[in-house]
């Protein structure tokens, strides 16, 4: 049992640095001008070439043309396509299947109805991404630090146990990360907005909270199923 983390959204080597040295497996750049996260194709090639072989590198776009995501596949080489928009099922498998790259879908989460989407974009995206559903006239779909009704998974018929598990994102803090670990089961999880002193403004220091702090709660759940195990791998970690 282990955690994956995403830090998304950085835009500054001082920001993508804390991430990594703090064990982030995945970081995230943004090419959508209507967010504060935004950076041009240039930065984020640059940042994804400090990250190379030290994390994963998601470039996230919104109902982004075929020309942009050349551009990014070209320039930035990415590891993962993160697709936060309105994209049908068809339009990821599309994506997928022209640019040979991964593709991460997020599914907006406010009510069961979203939930419920869970099984159209299984079989064509290569991990799905659960985020806050954005309020009615939002600027942009993530990164409003919002929360979704956690127990809508923790809750739901709809099959999330999937061979390709889910990624929890929306509204997650240091603060809060280890409590939706234990109600959800999440072990994949996504920040943006919860580790920024000012929309798009990355905090170190909060950075490297959030990942102790999920790996804690990782820690914990983890005493909790199997104390010999969780004992075990306590004890070769301080020998």
């Amino acid at each position: 049992m282990a955690i994956e983390i995403k830090i998304c959204g950085l835009k500054t080597f001082d920001a993508l640095d804390a991430a990594l040295g703090a064990g982030a497996d995945l970081v995230g750049v943004v090419f959508f001008p209507k967010s504060p996260r935004n950076i041009d194709l240039a930065t984020g090639a640059a940042l994804t070439e400090h990250a190379r072989g030290k994390a994963g590198v998601a470039a996230l776009s919104v109902d982004a043309d075929d020309a942009l995501l050349e551009a990014i596949a070209r320039e930035v080489k990415p590891d993962v396509f993160q697709l936060h928009g309105e994209e049908s099922p068809e339009r990821v498998a599309q994506i997928r299947a022209r640019f040979g790259i991964p593709v991460m879908k997020a599914i907006g989460v406010a009510g069961p109805a979203d939930i419920a989407r869970v099984p159209l974009y299984a079989p064509v995206a290569d991990r799905l991404l659960l985020d806050a559903k954005a309020p009615a006239g939002a600027r942009h779909p993530g990164g409003n630090g919002l929360v979704f009704d956690w127990n809508l998974i923790a809750n739901s018929d709809a099959p999330l146990d999937l061979a390709k598990p889910f990624m929890l994102s929306g509204g997650l803090t240091p603060e809060n990360v280890g409590e939706a670990i234990r109600l959800t089961r999440a072990r994949a999880v996504d920040v943006s907005s919860g580790v920024e002193s000012a929309p798009g403004v990355k905090d170190p220091a909060r950075i490297v909270a959030f990942i102790q702090a999920a790996r804690a709660a990782i820690c914990e759940a983890r005493r909790e199923t199997d104390p010999a195990e969780a004992s075990a791998k306590e004890m070769s970690a301080h020998s």
